[in-house]
């Protein structure tokens, strides 16, 4: 009897605690939705990057977060297939921004930095090489948008259209 007492008492106790530690898990985990700016200038990016050893085709996949002034991406080189991941700075300006990203090949080798302003559905800037810490070659890199960012994936599941019925 003692027991069952016991339990009732502190069942309201538990309930509580167990909903204090489990909202603490989501802490930090909020996804704030995409800004106007983010739409507009995350996506795919196609171009060439002139330089000391000629013209380089370059395609990049870019996600900016305005709100933290993030930026990341991969940036691969479509003559020799290399592709590096991306990560840095973004500074909004007008109806675009700044950007500082550093590439890294294998995940822990710095091998370039672009520095490059986006404007519109452009990037311009220079990509320069790093070689030993320091940059060397630079490259004058345009790079046109080619491609949204994909789209986030839908709350309720969508159910496909049927296809028109034929013609006899």
């Amino acid at each position: 009897m003692l027991s069952s007492t016991i339990r009732r008492a502190l069942r309201p106790a538990a309930l509580s605690v167990l909903a204090v530690s489990l909202s603490g898990c989501a802490w930090g985990a909020f996804l704030s939705p995409l800004t106007a700016l983010e739409r507009s200038v995350n996506g795919l990016y196609e171009g060439i990057g002139v330089g000391g050893t000629g013209r380089v085709p370059y395609r990049l996949t870019l996600t900016i977060q305005e709100r933290e002034g993030r930026a990341a991406g991969v940036l691969t080189n479509l003559e020799s297939r290399k592709s590096y991941a991306a990560s840095g700075t973004f500074r909004k300006a007008a109806q675009g921004g700044a950007l500082e990203l550093q590439m890294y090949e294998n995940g822990d080798q710095h091998r370039a930095n672009l520095h490059a302003v986006v404007a519109g559905e452009k990037i311009n800037g220079t990509l320069r090489t790093v070689l030993l810490g320091k940059e060397l070659l630079g490259y004058v890199v345009e790079l046109n948008k080619v491609g949204a960012a994909p789209a986030a994936v839908p709350a309720s599941p969508t159910t496909p259209t049927p296809p028109p019925p034929a013609n006899p």
